[in-house]
């Protein structure tokens, strides 16, 4: 099981995690029997029941559920443990692997958890950040839910969800998260999660995105670059001014052509394909699977150097 195709990562990202996490684990658990007992152990560590999971193979069955979407009950019977036990390990090791941050590329021991963190190494790095989203399907809601129709998508017709991504030029993932209902146009996502806060806080770290954030290009002009607009009477103009729009377009897109790159990358774990889990519980997923990927993609070798640019990217499909 714990082979790439099962876990979604090498043997020796998952000994790291193992190392990384394990003495926080230990702590929560020793904090939860604290709570529990109302004061201090009255007998010596390891007296009791023993775990019928080891700490690694905790860590190994919660990337198993991440990366394939195998049930509890499937996992119990590979591990020869009742499903229980695997849904305690798993809700046990997904908020620490979610609390983790995200990787920063050249900079081993780096991580970034917050909007202001990338913004504020963006600024640091003299870095350029990129905008996307993308969307992942969800659960309808039952009829006559006051929020039901909150969740419909106008671009997929599903029900979704939609995030935000911030990944570098080589489509590398620096941060995601900040998720809300697919109806939620980009653009007011931007107010909501303080993407138009951080750019005027951090006036030289610039952007590139794309339709979906036409209004954040226009309040920040000198900093956001979007698709230039569509010239008016577009049959009549002359042929040079046609294909000078459809190549400054080009341009543009391969810019922040990586972020596309980024979030595909998410979406090879199985629940951000389609998560069938409660709504309310998506984003510590997202974010788990996000973190994991930018460890992975931080290892990737910069074709340029360490201050190269960067990308910012949006998990909401624009």
């Amino acid at each position: 099981m714990s082979h790439r195709a099962f876990g979604g990562i090498s043997a020796r990202h998952l000994g790291k995690l193992v190392a990384e996490l394990a003495t926080r684990w230990s702590a929560r658990c020793e904090a939860t029997r604290h709570e529990r007992r109302h004061g201090a152990r009255r007998r010596k560590a390891g007296a009791g029941p023993k775990y019928e999971l080891v700490f690694p193979d905790r860590v190994l069955v919660t990337l198993v559920h991440l990366r394939t979407g195998l049930t509890h009950e499937a996992l119990g019977v590979i591990y020869e443990v009742g499903s229980s036990t695997i849904g305690r390990a798993i809700s046990e090791i997904r908020p620490l692997l979610a609390a983790r941050g995200f990787a920063v590329p050249d900079r081993p021991g780096l991580r970034l958890r917050t909007l202001e963190d990338v913004f504020a190494y963006a600024a640091a790095e003299n870095v350029t950040l990129r905008i996307d989203g993308t969307e992942t399907q969800v659960r309808r809601p039952q009829a006559h839910r006051p929020e039901r129709r909150a969740f419909v998508s106008g671009k997929r017709k599903q029900n979704t969800i939609k995030t935000t991504t911030i990944s570098d030029h080589q489509g590398r993932t620096l941060w995601s998260g900040a998720t809300r209902p697919g109806r939620m146009h980009d653009q007011t996502a931007v107010r909501t999660e303080g993407i138009a806060e951080q750019s005027r806080q951090y006036p030289a770290v610039k952007a590139e995105v794309d339709e979906g954030y036409r209004g954040l290009a226009n309040e920040f002009p000198g900093q956001v670059s979007a698709p230039p607009r569509k010239p008016k009477g577009i049959g009549n103009p002359p042929l040079t001014e046609r294909y000078g729009w459809r190549e400054m377009r080009r341009r543009q897109s391969s810019r922040r052509i990586c972020v596309e790159h980024a979030n595909a990358e998410h979406r090879q774990w199985r629940p951000l394909q389609r998560y069938t889990g409660r709504r309310e519980e998506y984003a510590e997923p997202h974010r788990t699977i996000a973190s994991l990927v930018s460890d992975q993609a931080a290892q990737r070798a910069s074709r340029h150097k360490p201050t190269a640019d960067l990308v910012l990217v949006c998990t909401t499909p624009c």
